[in-house]
């Protein structure tokens, strides 16, 4: 997969889409489309979209495809998913009507504290790259008690049952492509001086070829392991004394320069974990009900909260340029209140129904003009005293690695799950743990690193004993009357909200079908000077959109110039599902049908 995508192809996508009903796609090739019955499945990787596809033909339900999906991605996809980490995951019940939740994020250890991440010696906060690469970035991995809770509450069958395809990529290897090849480079220097990491992903010290086959006997091992003995191995077992041996003696090489530091994570903060399921975030959208992940994730309170500021603005929808004016300036204020009051809701005080009150949108919208931009960073708003004011003072958007990815998944019985899973950067914190197979999460550097000083407004993202940092991801299911309509999601770090509510915007408002929604060039307004955005979207707006006020640049990355990589599906008439996948981004993602319709 190319780090840096040529978006003439992804115009030429767009310009192309007249994908409603696209020729079939074959379980042995790669096809971003798939439209059928039975089911269908979207991932990132063609051998997760085949473990979904499996499990389905073979009667299992969507939890037990996307388990079995995230799995296999845990192989493949190793830098970005694997059970070192966590995630959210949004499900749609058919035969209850219920969306519902699984919140996997990982948690700090007891022993974390608000300056967690502050040197003694200078009293600011540790470089990001040194906070990173340590045992201080590590939280207690979430994944696998996300899938047992999933599996328990949602499942038809075992967690060990959905490994098997996972466990056989591992034993049998797959072909290396451009994506894998360069997300081990952009970490070779710090993969070599971790031992373990260094001989799994750089064999003869060097990232694994473009074309040559990536075996990894050790995670088939862990997962055969994992099957057997059951997640408890993790979470207070043996498997869990590795792990945080692993966090708080980092395995380095002793020759190498690098300061790695310790963690302090213990057996105990690995048994005392939980995989928890909160309520799902709601609004009401062009009759439409959308559903998302709820605090820790500021992912569902912020595409909530966008929309209904949209919603109050109503844009013209015969006039793109419109529609976006209302998306950037929206997307600037929500990530404005987002910043200021969104955090882990067991330790902090988040005022979730205010943010998404039809009341609280209206005042945030009387700030937006219908042809200028505000000066960003605008403040944020004031949840117990909604109008048209912002008396607060403006919060940064924290630093969050692009590097998370998203799965779809229905069923034949119209059952969906929306999932992001996550390492948060690419490689993680670079850990890996010994003769397992699988690296370690840096979610903790999503955290505010700095405490803020003395009399500034309380930060609600400052580490903490057992806190979720607050992370981003927006796993998305939309209803029409109580009935699935669509689910998306995407990577991209602080971007997903971004995304998510482009793909929405571009699909309900301006017209597009799912795949050129998809497709379509991107733009990010975080509440943030300049909106970043793809070079196919500023060859089209820049120019229109800078007449509105808005100074648009292109977007930084990693990679430069690619917002998010997403996956989403919609059900077309009953039992019709189409699922969707990037054409380009990242090398362009798989998606596969039950019963593709010809």
């Amino acid at each position: 997969m190319s780090r840096r995508t040529t978006f003439a192809l992804v115009t030429a996508a767009v310009t192309a889409a007249a994908w409603l009903v696209p020729a079939p796609a074959r379980a042995d090739a790669r096809q971003a489309v798939a439209t059928g019955y039975g089911g269908a499945v979207a991932t990132v990787d063609l051998d997760a979209s085949r473990a979904a596809l499996e499990v389905l033909k073979d009667g299992g339900n969507a939890m037990d495809a996307a388990v079995a999906a995230a799995a296999t991605l845990g192989v493949t996809e190793p830098f970005v998913a694997a059970i070192g980490g966590g995630g959210y995951l949004v499900h749609y019940d058919a035969r209850t009507g219920r969306v519902e939740t699984v919140d996997g994020r990982e948690t700090a250890p007891r022993a974390t504290r608000d300056d967690a991440f502050v040197d003694p010696a200078t009293g600011q906060a540790l470089p990001f790259d040194d906070a990173v690469t340590s045992g201080l970035s590590v939280g207690v991995p979430g994944t696998v008690a996300q899938w047992d809770r999933g599996l328990r509450e949602f499942g038809s069958r075992p967690l060990g049952a959905l490994l098997r395809p996972a466990i056989r990529v591992a034993e049998r290897g797959f072909t290396v492509d451009q994506e894998f090849h360069d997300q081990a480079a952009v970490n070779q220097a710090r993969f070599a001086d971790i031992v373990p990491t260094r001989k799994l992903f750089l064999p003869g010290g060097e990232p694994p070829r473009v074309g040559s086959t990536f075996r990894n006997p050790d995670l088939a091992a862990t997962y055969r392991e994992l099957a057997r003995r059951g997640p408890s191995w993790l979470y207070g077992g043996g498997l869990g004394a590795e792990v945080a041996a692993t966090v708080a003696r980092p395995p380095v090489d002793p020759a190498a320069a690098r300061k790695v530091r310790p963690g302090r994570m213990t057996v105990r903060d690995l048994a005392a974990y939980r995989a928890l399921t909160p309520p799902p975030t709601r609004v009401r959208y062009e009759g439409l009900d959308v559903y998302g992940a709820p605090p820790s994730s500021s992912g569902g309170s912020t595409v909530g909260e966008a929309l209904n500021i949209i919603a109050a603005l109503r844009p013209d929808r015969r006039d793109p340029v419109a529609v976006l004016h209302a998306y950037l300036e929206a997307s600037k204020l929500a990530y404005a209140d987002r910043n200021r009051y969104v955090g882990d809701p067991a330790q902090e005080d988040v005022p979730l129904r205010a943010l998404l009150s039809k009341r609280f949108a209206e005042g945030r919208a009387c700030l937006v003009g219908p042809a200028k931009a505000a000066p960003a960073p605008v403040a944020p708003g004031d949840p117990a005293r909604p109008g048209c004011t912002a008396p607060g003072v403006a919060a940064p958007t924290p630093y969050e690695g692009q590097q998370t990815t998203h799965l779809v998944v229905a069923d034949r019985w119209g059952n969906v799950v929306a999932y992001n899973v996550t390492l948060e950067q690419f490689g993680g914190s670079g850990l890996t743990v010994p003769g397992r197979g699988f690296l370690l999460n840096n979610e903790l550097t999503d955290f505010t690193l700095q405490p803020p000083a003395p009399g500034a407004p309380h930060d609600p993202n400052l580490p903490g004993p057992g806190k979720r940092p607050r992370s981003s991801m927006a796993p998305t299911i939309v209803l029409d009357h109580g009935r699935p309509r669509f689910a998306v999601g995407t990577p991209g770090g602080s971007t997903i909200p971004t995304t998510v509510l482009q793909i929405l915007l571009n699909r309900l408002d301006l017209g597009m079908d799912l795949p050129a929604a998809l497709a379509a060039p991107r733009a990010t307004q975080r509440n943030t000077a300049q909106v970043f955005a793809e070079p196919a979207f500023i060859a089209r707006y820049k120019a229109k959109l800078a007449a509105l006020g808005h100074d648009v640049a292109e977007f930084p990355g990693p990679p430069a110039g690619v917002i998010g990589a997403a996956t989403a599906l919609e059900f077309l008439r009953p039992g019709l599902v189409q699922a969707v996948a990037e054409p380009v981004r990242r090398g362009g993602g798989s998606a596969l049908a039950v019963r593709p319709a010809r």
